[in-house]
C-alpha cells in the first residue's frame, strides 16, 4: 500500500513509519520538522518538507505519493502548553487537519488513520475506560482532538472517507532505530530514564496522596511498535470509529522507576513534589474492541521490555537525534 504520513519525524510517527516499510508499504512523510526531526525519517521512505497549511504543498505531496492510505500524526501534543496557548492547539490540531481532509477529497483517498489519544475522557467514571465512555476532555489539548475526531465522522458521512481514530494512553519504549526524543520532554519513562543517565539531577513524583496502592498516580502504557502496528490494522480494516488502544494494565509512578532502576541497574535522585491540577488518579484503558474487531495483538505489553528497549535506544543515542 502506498501511504501518506504525516507527522513522521515525530517520536510514533517516525516507528510507525519504520514498521510499515518492514512489512513491505511504500511510505512517504509530509513534516514541516516543527518538532520532528529530519533524523528520524527513515531513511527508505520519501521525505517532503511542507506544512499542513500549505495547500499547494499537500497537492505535491499527493501527487507524488500517490497515496491510497493517510495516518495523521501531526499535532502538537503538550498539555501544559495548551492551557496557556489553546489557539496554537486548536489551530494546529484542528484546522491544520482540516487541510489535510480537504486534500485526501480532492485526491480522492479513501482512507485515514488518526493520532487521537485518552486526554478525549478527562476524568474518567471508571477505569479501565471503554471505547464508548463518556467524552468530557479537561484541557484544550483533549478537546483539539475530539473535535478532530468528530471532523472525520461528518468527513465520512459526507465524502466516504473512512477513518479510525486510535485513542492511544502512554506510548512508551523504542525500536531498535527510533526513539523518543521530545523538547522539551515531559513523558515520565524517557524523565526517568535522563536521571538515570545523569542527564537530569533528580526525577519528581507529583502526588504521593492518591487513592491508589502507592499513593502515586496509575497510567497504562503501551509500547510504541504494537502502536504502530494497531495503524497499520486500523487501515486495512473497513471500520469507521474510534478505538482504545492500551495494554489494560496500570503501572503507578512509583513502579515506573522501580523498573527504570531495574532495567539500567542505576540508582538517582526521586523528589517528591505537590500533585498537579486535573491529573487524575488512574487512567487504564479497555482495548478490548482493538482486539477483537482490528485483530490487534500487542507484543510487548511488559513494562520492563518498554524501559528496556527505551533504555538501548537512549544508550546509543545519549543526546537523541542530531539535529
Amino acid at each position: 500500500m502506498r501511504i501518506l504520513v504525516a507527522g513522521g519525524a515525530g517520536y510514533i510517527g517516525s516507528c510507525t513509519t519504520e514498521y510499515l516499510l518492514d512489512h513491505g508499504h511504500q511510505v512517504t512523510v509530509f513534516d514541516a520538522l516543527i518538532n520532528g526531526h529530519r533524523a528520524a525519517v527513515d531513511q527508505r521512505a520519501a521525505f517532503i518538507h511542507g506544512n499542513l497549511n500549505d495547500d499547494d504543498a499537500l497537492d505535491r505531496a499527493f501527487q507524488q505519493a500517490r497515496p491510497e492510505g493517510i495516518i495523521h500524526f501531526a499535532a502538537f501534543i503538550e498539555v501544559g502548553e495548551s492551557m496557556r496557548q489553546p489557539g496554537k492547539y486548536f489551530s494546529n490540531n484542528i484546522a491544520a487537519g482540516i487541510h489535510l481532509l480537504e486534500a485526501a477529497v480532492r485526491h480522492q483517498v479513501r482512507k485515514i488513520v488518526f493520532s487521537s489519544t485518552a486526554a478525549v475522557y478527562g476524568l474518567p467514571e471508571r477505569n479501565p475506560i471503554p471505547d464508548d465512555a463518556p467524552v468530557a476532555p479537561i484541557n484544550p489539548y483533549g478537546e483539539s482532538k475530539l473535535a478532530f475526531e468528530r471532523i472525520l465522522h461528518w468527513y465520512h458521512a459526507i465524502h466516504g472517507l473512512q477513518y479510525a481514530a486510535l485513542r492511544y494512553f502512554n506510548a512508551a519504549g523504542a525500536t531498535a532505530l527510533h526513539g523518543e526524543d521530545h523538547h522539551p520532554e515531559s513523558h515520565l519513562i524517557p524523565l526517568v530514564i535522563q536521571a538515570a543517565m545523569g542527564v537530569r539531577p533528580s526525577v519528581s513524583i507529583f502526588g504521593e496522596d492518591y487513592d491508589t496502592p502507592d499513593g502515586t498516580c496509575i497510567r497504562d502504557y503501551v509500547h510504541v511498535n504494537d502502536l504502530a502496528q494497531a495503524h497499520l490494522l486500523a487501515l486495512e480494516s473497513d471500520e469507521s470509529r474510534a478505538f482504545n488502544l492500551g495494554s489494560g494494565h496500570g503501572h503507578s509512578v512509583k513502579a515506573v522507576i522501580e523498573a527504570v532502576k531495574a532495567v539500567t541497574n542505576r540508582q538517582f535522585n526521586v523528589i517528591s513534589a505537590p500533585r498537579r491540577p486535573g491529573d487524575p488518579a488512574r487512567l487504564v484503558s479497555d482495548s478490548t474492541d482493538a482486539r477483537n474487531i482490528l485483530g490487534w495483538k500487542p507484543a510487548f505489553d511488559d513494562i520492563h521490555i518498554m524501559v528496556e528497549s527505551a533504555w538501548k535506544w537512549r544508550q546509543h543515542h545519549p543526546d537523541g537525534y542530531p539535529n
